[in-house]
């Protein structure tokens, strides 16, 4: 391997529109600046990614957002990730996120309104899909909600619970998945705002809150998160752009991420269109949010978000502009400052490993 060995990070893009697919880079900790190492486009649209170190090394997953949807396993042990074994069908269309739950790979898939499950082998690969759980409903946008449309899927910090995020009916749901089965049961679904169009969700690192991000309306939804029971409770929301900067606006925003600071004092969101990052503080329980500041996101179309391992480094996936930028957290603040960027074409995401 060539470049920084101080961190490597894996970045997902469009190949369907210019993206190199699936790219390895350096990650130079003391200034955060990536060095790209190498692609592949052994996938359709990678659109997201997952790392996970097991006992024969690190392993990074992809979904591929086509129609039929595919997710894939790739050894990362060089400058280029490489396929362990042919992608698997994902059994839906447009999966846009995955998760690893319970020794199982699963996927949101949007166009579909579903969620797949797929066995993770003992080299690391994945087997065809075990299960398949479709979303019901809709929503009162009815270019956007005509159907259910999933578009998130994350455990709960306890592992015990799958979420996902349902920009199309308005809805989390909360899932108990069989680890000897890949079998997904619905346990629950917690309703939203109608036409929030809620896309993802971030828990608070005391585990006992969730912050739900709507994309069709630049709001965050502030949820209360019962590990013992499943249990996820809406206790009220807040903007993320001030509304002197929504009202009127020519260009319509669409936030597509949100994440939380490690100590739970700072909570940033991604704004396409805007094209910001915003910067929110959390009061003591967690349970206020409060927008500080928004800043350029130095490039346009931030469709990710990512916080670097050390929690002192942001980095927004401009998938427009082509570029990933990154920023100096303030320790204080909370306040992101730019440092720098990298090409990366039609960039969708950015995780570390």
């Amino acid at each position: 391997m060539s470049g920084n060995s101080a961190g490597r990070a894996f970045l997902g893009s469009f190949t369907s529109a210019g993206g190199l697919g699936v790219t390895a880079a350096s990650v130079d900790r003391e200034t955060g600046a990536l060095t790209v190492l190498g692609s592949t486009d052994a996938v359709p649209d990678p659109s997201f990614l997952a790392v996970v170190t097991r006992e024969s090394g690190t392993v990074l997953y992809a979904v591929g957002e086509s129609a039929p949807g595919v997710a894939a396993a790739f050894t990362v042990d060089g400058d280029v990730p490489t396929l362990l074994a042919p992608a698997q069908a994902a059994d839906g269309d447009a999966p846009t996120h995955l998760a690893l739950v319970a020794n199982h790979l699963v996927t949101a898939n949007y166009t579909s309104g579903s969620v797949t499950t797929l066995p993770v082998l003992a080299d690391g690969s994945l087997g065809a899909a075990a299960s398949v759980l479709r979303h019901e409903g809709s929503g009162p946008d009815t270019g956007r909600q005509e159907a259910p449309h999933a578009h998130q899927v994350l455990a709960d910090p306890s592992g015990n619970w799958l979420v996902s995020v349902d920009l199309g009916t308005d809805s989390v749901r909360v899932c108990a998945l069989d680890p000897a089965t890949g079998a997904l049961r619905l346990h629950g679904e917690t309703a939203l705002r109608p036409g929030t169009g809620p896309r993802h969700l971030a828990f608070h690192p005391s585990g006992a809150l969730a912050y739900v991000l709507g994309e069709l309306e630049p709001v965050l939804t502030v949820c209360r998160w019962d590990a013992a029971t499943g249990r996820l409770d809406v206790l009220g929301e807040t903007p993320v752009l001030p509304e002197h900067e929504t009202a009127g606006e020519a260009v319509r925003t669409y936030p597509s991420e949100v994440v939380v600071a490690r100590d739970g004092r700072f909570l940033w969101t991604a704004n396409r269109g805007h094209d910001s990052i915003s910067v929110l503080t959390l009061d003591e329980s967690g349970e206020k949010a409060a927008l500080v500041a928004t800043v350029g996101c130095g490039g346009h179309w931030p469709r990710d978000l990512t916080l670097d391992p050390s929690g002192q480094w942001l980095y927004a996936a401009n998938e427009h502009s082509g570029n990933v930028s990154w920023f100096a957290v303030d320790a204080e603040t909370g306040i992101p400052r730019h440092a720098g960027s990298v090409e990366a074409p039609a960039v969708s995401c950015v995780v570390f490993g």
